[in-house]
Formats: C-alpha cells, sequence, structure tokens
C-alpha cells in the first residue's frame, strides 16, 4: 500500500494503513462463485497487464536506439515539450529530404495548420484544414499542450488566445502553428533550437 501511494503522487497526509482499514467495513459482499470467476479474471487482466508494461518497456529502448543514430534527432529534441514519441512521430511523417516542404506553408498545410479560404464574389470564409496529415497533426497538438507546461512564452500565448475568446483546440493550433514555423526553420537549416535567438525574434503573446 505504500509503494501504490508513492506511485501515485499521494500527499501522506493519512497513513495508508488508516485508509485501507477505513476501505475494509465498505467492501461490497458476493456469493463465493462470483468472488472466484472476479479474481480468476483480475488475475488474468493483472498477467496481461504485465505483458503489456514489458512490450512497452521494449518499445521504449527500442525507440531510444533508433533514436540515437538518427542525424536529426538532436534538432528535434532541442525543442521544448518535445520527448521520444512526439520526435520519432514527427521525423518519420516529414522524412529526410529538405525538398518535400520548400517553405513553412506547406509543412503547415500537411499538419492541417493553415486554414483554407474559400472566396465567391463578396463572400470570403476561412475554414479548418480537414484534409492533412493526421499523425503529425496530432503530435504537432500534443507537443503544443505540453509546451504550455514547459514554456512561459507558449503558456502566455495560449491564455492570449482563450482569453480573446477561442476554444482549447483552436488555440492549441495557433500556438502549434508558430511552434512548427520554427522547428521548420532549424529542420532546414540543420540547427538545433537555441531559445536565446528564438527569444530575440519571437512575435510577443497577441491575438
Amino acid at each position: 500500500m505504500d509503494g501504490s501511494c508513492r506511485r501515485h503522487g499521494y500527499s501522506g497526509r493519512t497513513e495508508p494503513r488508516v485508509l485501507v482499514d477505513r476501505l475494509r467495513p465498505h467492501l461490497l459482499s458476493a456469493g463465493e462463485g462470483t468472488i472466484a470467476g472476479k479474481a480468476f479474471s483480475a488475475q488474468l487482466f493483472t498477467d496481461q497487464l504485465r505483458m503489456l508494461n514489458t512490450h512497452l518497456r521494449a518499445c521504449d529502448k527500442r525507440l531510444d536506439e533508433l533514436l540515437a543514430q538518427h542525424p536529426d534527432t538532436g534538432i528535434f529534441t532541442s525543442f521544448p515539450g518535445i520527448g521520444p514519441v512526439i520526435a520519432a512521430t514527427l521525423m518519420s511523417e516529414m522524412g529526410e529530404d529538405r525538398t518535400r516542404f520548400p517553405a513553412a506553408g506547406a509543412l503547415l498545410a500537411e499538419a492541417g495548420l493553415a486554414p483554407v479560404t474559400r472566396a465567391s464574389g463578396r463572400t470570403r470564409q476561412v475554414r479548418f484544414r480537414y484534409a492533412a496529415n493526421r499523425r503529425m497533426r496530432h503530435m504537432i497538438d500534443w507537443r503544443a499542450f505540453t509546451a504550455t507546461r514547459e514554456d512561459d512564452w507558449s503558456r502566455q500565448i495560449y491564455d492570449t488566445s482563450r482569453a480573446a475568446g477561442q476554444g482549447k483546440y483552436r488555440a492549441l493550433r495557433g500556438l502549434g502553428s508558430r511552434w512548427t514555423r520554427v522547428l521548420w526553420r532549424c529542420w532546414t537549416d540543420r540547427t538545433p533550437y537555441d531559445i536565446e535567438i528564438h527569444r530575440k525574434t519571437r512575435q510577443p503573446a497577441t491575438t
């Protein structure tokens, strides 16, 4: 019980043994057959979880090995909020051919971050781009979310967008678009992200 509380970040204000004593009087009761069946199922689920955790550790280890061999790893992992999974996904989806995305706008369109503009006569509509590389878009969205927790500028951008009335995902896409432009520049120049250079050139947190 002590180990379980530590793993889940329990504050420790109440002793784990006291918590167990409080739970015992309120346990649900059932027939012997039901208890035996549930216990058997629980054991099977436990075995499955152990196997899954073993496979996840093996995948993580192999991913680290492959990232260590790729020449672009240092570029992607130099950004705040980009870990091994996000880096590997973006690297695999973007590839190594820099001519594939000659401008930042091409990468934004591939990731679904460049809006679609439709005009007819006096009518002009700006719509969400549904046709996109969804794996890339999902990783950029997730990366933008993690950046709001690890980077003050990103948090300011997100909070400003939300205060202006934008929804959660619209605000994350806007932040993701900004960071993707920076990523494209570093990827094109084959240069890791430098926060000092970015501080001198980045736009203020306004919508």
